[in-house]
This record gives C-alpha cells, structure tokens and sequence, in this order.
C-alpha cells in the first residue's frame, strides 16, 4: 500500500464469515485499510471450504481474503472475547455478520464497544437487518434474493423463478456496508464519534429492482418474468449471430434505436408509426425482435459488432471467462493477480471496482492461513509477550 491510499492508517477488525462481511473487508483493504479477520482457531472461516479449490485452497476465499491479516481467537470463550475486544478498542473500524443480538450476548455490542472506543465505526451485516420483525431470522444471499423479489422477475415467462449462481446479494451488501463505513469514516471527521451501519443483505438487492414496487403501487402491475427484456425500452436483448456466438444490443433511447435500424439497413424503419417510439416499439416489440433476431442470425458475430461500432450502438459480445481474461482492456485495467502464493501463482481475479487518480491500487500479498498472524497481531496491538501468547495458545483459546 502506498501513502496515497484514501484509507492509509484506519484499523479494520472483521468479524464476518462467508460472504458479504468479507467483501466489506475487502473492499476497506482495497483502498488502504489494515484489515485483520478474526477466524475461528481450528475450523476458520467456513468459505475456506468454498469449491472451487486448487491444492485444498478454496479460490472464492483467496479472492475475499487475500491481503488481509487472520488472526486465530475462540469468541465462545470469554478469554478470546476479551482479547477480541481490547483489540477493537485499538481499531476505527468494526465489520461484523452474526445474527442480531449475538454481539450483545458476548459483552461486544455497540453500547458496550462505544464506551471504551467512542469513535468505533461499526458495520453490521445481517439477513434482515437489527430493526424490524424479521431481524432475528437467519439470512443468507439466497434468501435475499427471494425475499427481496429479484429471483421473481429472473428469468424467462417459462421458466422458474431463478437466483444467479454467485454471491450477488452479498457483493451488493458488502459494497454497501463498505460505502456506509466511508461515509461514517467521513462524519467521525466532524464529530468524533462513530456509529453504526446497518446492512440487510436485502436491501440493497431491493433498491436496484425498486421500479418494480412503484410500478405495483402505482399502477396496480405485478412485474412478471420477461428474459433479456426490460420492459422499459425496445429494442434490448441478447441475440444470437450466424456463428452460434451471442452479443447484446442496448437501443435504450431514441437515439441509439435509429441508429440501430440504419445500421441493420432499415433507416426508414424509424419514421414507422408502429417504430417511431419507445412506447410504439415496446407496444410492438415482437416485430421488432424478430427484425434484430434475423438481422443478427445473418452475418458472424465479429461482423455485427464492428457494424455497430461504426453506427455507436451500444453493444457487445457475450464473453465468458476465457474471453475476458484475454480482453486487453479487462487485463490492463480491471485484473490483477495475487502475489505471495505458490499456488495462485499467475492467477487473475478482479481488482477494485473504482479507480482513483493518484492512487494506483492495492496489491494482493497472499492468502492468510487461519490464524497466520495471531502473535504478529497481538503482539504489535496489544503489547502481549511470549509467555501470554504461549499460555492462551496451550488452552486453545488462539491459534498456536
């Protein structure tokens, strides 16, 4: 990290598992926040057994994880408590995932934490959120994504409600309590005093679909599944060109879509009353799919994009992984490797998801191992000698 970082300096203590609480971390870390994550001594974080794995390393948890410092300490015993807590009134920050009320049981809830360490920023992550009548109810990223209505309005009219097959609500959460933290960072810079953000892995799931609920409430309309549509603009969608590869055409305003039909050679297509507008094309837009569909099943994919390019409609192919990751673009701007691990040796994941001028960005300077840093921490924290490290390590109630 270098001085530039925005963050340089603020002491983050994650006490999240799995997901979203360590996407929080991460993004801290990602702009210069010291972020040490408090694991279980024996079993660690439970997403250090997240599949895919390379040599028994799982390869989510690296991306989550890597750069921070694990330290090893038992919470179910008041010993690690108590060290846990000394160590966040040494920290600017708390980022923590257990369900409402559990921080409170253990004597580190924020009336207790707030007395010692009054400028403690505190970011809760929970299913449902600390208010309301379903706060003590168990919350994962699924769960959220049903509740919230997004897995409702996935998918195609012949087909099931569908959740996407990674970790959306959580990033969204984790993004959000990382931004709630900046901004509570930002305050304590006026007043002193910290406080607390509150995260549901819902909500910030609820506000990205959150025309759904106005079109409901004001219009009487329950949003149904429509596939690549959104039922807001014409013509949108992913289409298939002659080669068997997919791209996706974005005419969302008037603009583009009469470039879009000069470029499919229809210019006049636009001054057809049926065309003319976004609300004459949604009230047709079967016929205009199929315009685009036989436009684009007509000629290979590499052909339809250079075309639109040249008109500036906005589009693009649908890559896969192994298209990104040889995407100059993509490699100079948005991957970077983690260093320090044999293992991960040459292995890309994406890096911060924003850029800011006179700060080139983090490194990613391995994966913890559960605990790796335990004497590291509690000692330059805490001021902790040998023979204490020794006598808490014998008991179990830290990392070895």
């Amino acid at each position: 990290m270098t001085s530039a970082a925005p963050l340089n300096g603020v002491k983050v203590v994650e006490l999240g598992t799995m997901y979203a609480a360590p996407t929080a971390g991460r993004m801290l870390r990602d702009f210069g926040a010291d972020v040490i994550k408090v694991e279980d001594p024996t079993s660690g974080d439970y997403a250090r057994q997240w599949i895919p794995q390379k040599d028994g390393l799982s390869l989510g948890f690296s991306r989550l994880n890597a750069g921070k410092r694990s330290l090893g300490v038992d919470l179910r015993t008041q010993q690690g408590r108590e060290l846990v807590h000394k160590l966040i009134d040494d920290a600017d920050v708390l980022v923590e995932s257990f369900r409402p009320g559990r921080l409170e049981d253990w004597g580190l809830g924020p009336d207790e934490l707030h007395e010692t360490n009054p400028g403690l920023v505190i970011a809760r992550v929970s299913g449902f959120g600390q208010t309301g009548p379903n706060r003590l109810l168990p919350g994962f990223g699924t769960v959220a994504e049903t509740a919230s209505g997004f897995a409702n309005v996935n998918g195609w009219p012949d087909s099931p409600p569908t959740s996407p097959p990674f970790g959306f609500a959580d990033s969204i959460a984790g993004l959000s309590a990382a931004m709630g933290v900046s901004m509570a960072l930002f305050n304590r810079s006026r007043t002193g005093l910290g406080e607390v953000v509150d995260v549901a892995l819902y909500e910030p799931l609820m506000f990205i679909i959150g025309d759904m609920f106005l079109k409901y409430t004001a219009l009487g309309e329950v949003q149904q599944r429509i596939g690549n549509s959104t039922g807001a603009a014409s013509p949108r969608g992913i289409y298939e060109a002659a080669d068997g590869k997919f791209l996706s055409i974005a005419a969302s305003n008037q603009a583009i879509a009469t470039r879009l039909f000069a470029a499919m050679g229809r210019a006049k297509t636009i001054e057809d009353s049926r065309y003319a507008t976004n609300a004459a094309r949604l009230e047709h837009n079967d016929e205009v799919q199929a315009m685009v569909i036989e436009w684009c099943g007509s000629k290979p994919r590499a052909e339809i994009l250079s075309i639109l390019e040249e008109f500036e409609v906005v589009s693009a192919a649908v890559n896969d992984a192994a298209d990104v990751v040889v995407d100059p673009h993509f490699r100079e701007r948005t991957l970077v490797e983690i260093t320090g691990n044999e293992i991960l040796r040459n292995t890309l994941m994406p890096g911060p998801v924003l850029h800011m001028a006179g700060y080139a960005g983090p490194t990613y300077d391995g994966v913890p191992a559960v605990g790796e840093q335990t004497r590291e921490v509690l000692t330059t924290r805490l001021g902790m000698d040998a023979g204490e490290l020794d006598r808490l390590a014998d008991a179990g109630i830290i990392t070895a």
